[in-house]
């Protein structure tokens, strides 16, 4: 039997199999954040596809939250009723919808990928004033953020467990909490980035202290069924920087507060990190958080062939598979996967003449 494709249960939902849709932005939302026919045909696709998670894309809970003023966002009333035929969708194919809740901190009101300009985006062309640890840029060309005090600190956590109230309400079975990347939750987590001598800085402790109120926050607001992961950079590939052990320690605590699954991903902090990009990288990663902090973990990475994502899982390295690129490229990845490696492939009725 295929260990990639045995069903994962986490709390009240099972994943029909290991392989998830890795959240991937997608810089096409509506003007206010709403999803549109894009992103239901987006993950729609990779739910038909036979991915037993489908994961959004970095969703904001704040407007200023956003990387672009194109990204999707879940902080209003109108976003839930635009998610609710998307997930329904999904459930429907026999998917777990999941959302990533996200916050950019100072990486917010930034130009999408493929626009002509690069860095900040001004308040002249939908721009703002983004919020960090500090006071300072990412890098040069990015916008000057404003540093959190104590109530915006305050108001950052409420706002996640908000967001993570309307997921459920918009038809999500799973919640992702976003931090990684070099995002709000890993500036505050990273000592590249957080230099503040509060208790949201300091040591390790401080540092950690609001990605760890955060997944209290969330495991509150969506109930003791609702599966909730957390997605962290496990290092910045940077001395001085986050380190692995920080994150066996970072998994351990948010396993406390009521994260089911750490979906282990890097790097993001700094523009100076040195990453060795190979096929499944990072697996390592998840494999030593794994072990290390005793939490299931998800991996991520260039993982591409169906063997390669089945040693991953039979082997004990993670008890999830998330696929980015490879799903972009095959959304129909999981079920020729599974015809690879002896399993069934479920081929929807209307395509199983063709398979």
């Amino acid at each position: 039997m295929s260990a990639l494709f045995t069903p994962l249960p986490l709390r009240g939902v099972t994943l029909s199999n290991r392989v998830a849709l890795a959240p991937m932005c997608q810089y096409r939302a509506d003007a206010d954040g709403r999803p549109n026919d894009w992103h239901r045909v987006h993950l729609g696709a990779r739910a038909v596809g036979g991915a037993g998670l489908v994961l959004t894309e970095a969703t904001a809970v704040v407007p200023e939250g956003r990387i672009s003023p194109q990204d999707t966002g879940i902080w209003s009333g109108a976003q839930v009723d635009a998610w609710r035929p998307i997930t329904a969708f999904v459930t429907r194919q026999g998917s777990v919808p999941a959302v990533q809740l996200a916050h950019a901190g100072f990486k917010a009101s930034t130009y999408r990928p493929w626009a002509p300009r690069r860095g900040g985006v001004p308040d002249a062309d939908g721009g703002w004033t983004p919020v960090g640890p500090g006071a300072e840029p990412f890098v040069p060309g990015y916008r000057t953020p404003t540093a959190l005090d104590a109530a915006g600190v305050e108001a950052v956590v409420g706002a996640f467990g908000a967001a993570a109230a309307r997921a459920v309400d918009a038809g999500f079975a799973a919640v992702e909490i976003h931090a990684a990347h070099g995002y709000l939750l890993h500036e505050f987590l990273s000592p590249l980035t957080n230099r503040r001598t509060d208790g949201y800085g300091g040591d390790r402790a401080g540092r950690m202290r609001l990605a760890v109120e955060v997944a209290r926050t969330v495991r509150a607001a969506v109930g003791e069924e609702v599966p909730v992961l957390a997605r962290i950079s496990v290092t910045d590939w940077v001395d001085g920087g986050w380190t692995v052990d920080d994150s066996v320690v970072l998994a351990g605590e948010l396993a406390a507060a009521g994260v089911d699954l750490v979906d282990c991903s890097s790097g993001g902090a700094s523009p100076d990190a040195r990453i060795p990009v190979g096929p499944g990288y990072q697996v390592p990663l998840a494999a030593r958080v794994r072990r290390d902090a005793g939490v299931p973990t998800g991996a991520v990475g260039l993982i591409v062939e169906p063997e390669q994502a089945e040693r991953i899982v039979a082997d004990g390295e993670a008890d999830l598979v998330l696929l980015g690129r490879e799903l972009l490229r095959d959304p129909y990845w999981p079920r020729r996967a599974a015809t690879k490696l002896g399993a069934d492939p479920g081929w929807p009725d209307p395509y199983a003449r063709a398979c």
